[in-house]
């Protein structure tokens, strides 16, 4: 369950900055939180072809 852990601090580690943005509209805040989306984004790709390679090596 390591991935799921990084995947949990991972958000966690944005939370600041959802508040900043969403609670105070502070506009930088917005721009990290954009990055921290597309972090996020590509985290998810890495998961899902580290899923499909496992399953591809299990049928094989």
């Amino acid at each position: 369950m390591n991935r799921y852990d990084e995947l949990l601090e991972l958000v966690k580690s944005y939370e600041a900055d959802f508040q900043k943005f969403y609670e105070k509209n502070n506009k930088s805040a917005g721009t990290r939180l954009r990055k921290h989306m597309n972090e996020l984004k590509k985290f998810a790709q890495d998961v899902r072809m580290e899923v499909q390679s496992i399953k591809k090596s299990e049928e094989g």
